[in-house]
């Protein structure tokens, strides 16, 4: 069967786009080797490399439990951390694990147990954008505000 000349440009540009790739993580690499190797810039990368890591995982903790990619984010953070650091090597790997296995075993779960997690979800969204004043700031906008019931505790 013949190729039509889209065909081997679309393969051309996964090639291209794969070397580049490699090239960018030879490069990253070759960067990485390069500050270890230095006394003088090896603890200030290590230090960089903490508070980003930590930085970008506690920003995917509070996203875990809203609409997005809040774990995406937590094993980013964790990734990030794990270039540098055994323990968190090691954390990410039983963090995967263990997210896997609750994937696994929530989808097995009848329809309903699958809503209670859902709503449960749902409650844990709303009361949090309620605590920030979220809702209250949105019903400005429609002219509900005043209802009273709508403003943050901690934030009116």
């Amino acid at each position: 069967m013949a190729t039509s000349p889209t065909d081997t440009s679309r393969a051309g540009d996964t090639r291209s786009s794969r070397s580049r790739w490699h090239r960018v993580r030879v490069h990253a690499r070759h960067r990485r080797y390069v500050v270890r190797s230095s006394p003088r810039w090896y603890p200030v990368y290590r230090v960089a490399v903490a508070v980003v890591g930590t930085v970008v995982l506690a920003c995917g903790i509070v996203a875990i439990p809203y609409p997005g990619p809040g774990w995406l984010i937590v094993f980013l953070g964790l990734g990030i951390l794990a270039s540098e650091f055994a323990w968190a090597h090691g954390l990410l790997t039983f963090v995967r694990r263990q997210y896997d296995r609750w994937m696994d075993w929530i989808s097995r779960q009848h329809w309903s147990v699958q809503s209670i997690f859902w709503i449960g979800t749902c409650a844990v969204v709303l009361v949090t954008l309620w605590l920030l004043n979220a809702i209250y700031t949105v019903a400005g906008w429609v002219d509900l505000d005043h209802l009273g019931w709508l403003a943050s505790p901690i934030f009116s």
